[in-house]
């Protein structure tokens, strides 16, 4: 599966074979997007490859993917914020449109985004931003990976 991980993200991830895992959490796993255009966009997903809403999931395992959620939004913004002096805020989207399984988006935003797009949902980027080799994963997000993964591991309040 080495080579298709991306075609069964979550069946990866369980062995051990998805490289963008950051860490395990209590109902899922904390992975770092693809593409980095917004650096430190990360993704939870579910571990059970066959629930698709979060409605899906009994009540005490729905409420343990939201605070997984809150918990990497609160490791990527520390993260963002200690990285770039522009960072702004984190939104938060479960959405479900595309991919067939449950997952959350954290996408940390900036100063620096066009005006245009700023203060608006980020899918209204242009395609081409999605796809950029510029802004793919790679070794140059490795500090940022990291700093992620070690607020991940900071003791809770």
């Amino acid at each position: 599966m080495a080579g298709d991980w991306r075609s069964d993200r979550i069946g990866a991830a369980l062995n051990g074979e998805n490289p963008t895992v950051l860490r395990r959490m209590t109902a899922g796993y904390a992975v770092i997007g693809d593409v980095q255009f917004l650096p430190g966009y990360s993704v939870l997903l579910v571990d059970e490859p066959d629930v698709q809403r979060l409605s899906d999931l009994p009540r005490s395992k729905r409420l343990a993917f939201l605070s997984d959620m809150e918990q990497l939004a609160e490791a990527v913004e520390r993260a963002c914020r200690r990285s770039d002096p522009a960072f702004r805020r984190v939104n938060l989207e479960i959405l479900g449109n595309t991919d067939p399984f449950l997952h959350a988006h954290v996408w940390p935003r900036f100063d620096w985004e066009p005006a245009d797009l700023v203060g608006k949902p980020v899918w209204l980027y242009p395609p081409e931003r999605w796809h950029d080799e510029r802004t793919e994963l790679g070794a140059r997000h490795d500090p940022l990976r990291e700093a992620i993964r070690s607020e991940l591991d900071r003791p809770r309040s």
